[in-house]
């Protein structure tokens, strides 16, 4: 569905994505995994042009994204990040409901899908649909955030660390969530994040990046076995590590017992 063909972008004379080549399936989960600075929003970015390649080309069902207009790009695809980025003059259904009403589609049209929309992210229409964001949680503003995101029903669900300012708690449940919605759908995502963990947890496959180059592509559990650098193997020990702490932890006797 998507391929990335020697994509490059440039800052000047930064290289901050370079000659990158990569393949999602239809229906697979993406996650692009590396820290600060490794291309992976710079990545995201030039699938739906909000940022332009400075070589190379993207494809989205076959046809190159040079080909469409930004704007009529990006109503495809649904973008969810970190900041959420709400309307605050506007309630949660009219948020929900902003591509939609670009789009031209019919009132009751639009009525309908936000609150199909609110009820899969599991917020009851009846008591959020009124409500304006200075109103909710943080997790709460995710979820307005990933039902605005599949407002016109996209194929393609683009999702720049849009987890990672929450609690560890809320953090938890809106991955379980986010899981269930994009398998019942049928979602083809790509996922940025810096969190092994998250990474391991949500992805299909994950591609490392480290300074704007791809370092390896592969399963959780093939990175975890068969990391391809020093890079990768001192990512995939981070999670590894925290396990066995855990399960030390778990596993010690409580104080005053032998």
């Amino acid at each position: 569905m998507i391929e990335l063909r020697e994509v490059s972008r440039r800052f000047g004379d930064a290289v901050a994505v370079d000659r990158l080549s990569l393949t999602i399936a239809s229906g697979e989960l993406l996650v692009l995994l590396g820290g600060s600075g490794s291309g992976k929003t710079t990545t995201l970015k030039m699938i739906n042009r909000l940022i332009e390649p400075s070589a190379g080309d993207v494809l989205v069902d076959g046809r190159s994204v040079r080909d469409v207009e930004p704007h009529a790009l990006r109503r495809r695809i649904g973008y969810c990040f970190q900041q959420v980025g709400l309307f605050p003059h506007m309630t949660v259904a009219g948020n929900v409901a902003i591509t939609p009403r670009l789009l031209g589609w019919p009132r009751a049209r639009i009525a309908r899908r936000v609150d199909e929309l609110l009820e899969l992210v599991e917020l009851p229409p009846a008591a959020f649909a009124g409500r304006r964001p200075h109103e909710l949680s943080g997790g709460e503003r995710q979820r307005v955030g990933v039902a605005r995101a599949l407002a016109a029903a996209p194929d393609l669900l683009l999702l720049d660390e849009p987890f990672g300012a929450l609690d560890p708690l809320t953090r938890d449940r809106l991955q379980e969530s986010f899981r269930a919605i994009r398998r019942r759908l049928g979602l083809t995502a790509v996922f940025v994040t810096h969190d092994m963990v998250e990474a391991l947890l949500l992805a299909d496959r994950v591609a490392v990046m480290e300074g704007g180059r791809l370092v390896q592509v592969g399963t959780p559990a093939e990175l975890l076995r068969r990391p391809a650098s020093a890079y990768v193997r001192a990512l995939m020990a981070t999670p590894l590590r925290q396990a066995r702490a855990v399960d030390a932890l778990a596993d010690a006797p409580e104080p005053g017992t032998s």
